[in-house]
């Protein structure tokens, strides 16, 4: 009988959580070109549970599914410019296929570049020939 209710109290084992997929680059506006380089202009890459930004990297562990959200938080480990910090992130699919990155306040939204991302496209106005 005491086995029973001790069994009974005993947490139940954890469903498995369902992993989203943030992997990929993402450009923080149409007119960013879909290239990894690290530098201002780049853009953003996941890739391994790791982001890659401007000048720095974040490792992203200790996933947690944000309910009805498609979205989780992570813990983030990052190096650059030769300091470390910490921070949590939560990552967030848009309804229009994009990505929410929100993280100590701010909220940025990116769009992500397709497999086979055109290079040498058009980017910015002067290109078209549209001037002021």
């Amino acid at each position: 009988m005491r086995l029973a209710l001790i069994l009974s109290l005993a947490p139940m084992p954890l469903i498995a959580q369902e992993t989203l997929d943030f992997s990929g680059l993402w450009r923080a506006n149409p007119t960013a070109q879909c290239v990894y380089t690290g530098g201002d202009g780049s853009a953003l890459k996941i890739e391994d549970n790791t982001l890659f930004g401007v000048e720095n990297r974040c490792d992203m562990t200790n996933p947690v599914n944000v309910n009805d959200m498609n979205a989780q938080l992570f813990d983030m480990e990052c190096a650059g410019e030769g300091e470390r910090f910490e921070g949590r992130a939560m990552f967030m699919e848009a309804s229009d296929g994009g990505l929410y990155l929100i993280w100590d306040g701010i909220a940025f939204k990116y769009e992500r570049c397709g497999e086979d991302a055109a290079v040498g496209t058009v980017t910015t106005s002067e290109e078209l020939g549209i001037t002021q």
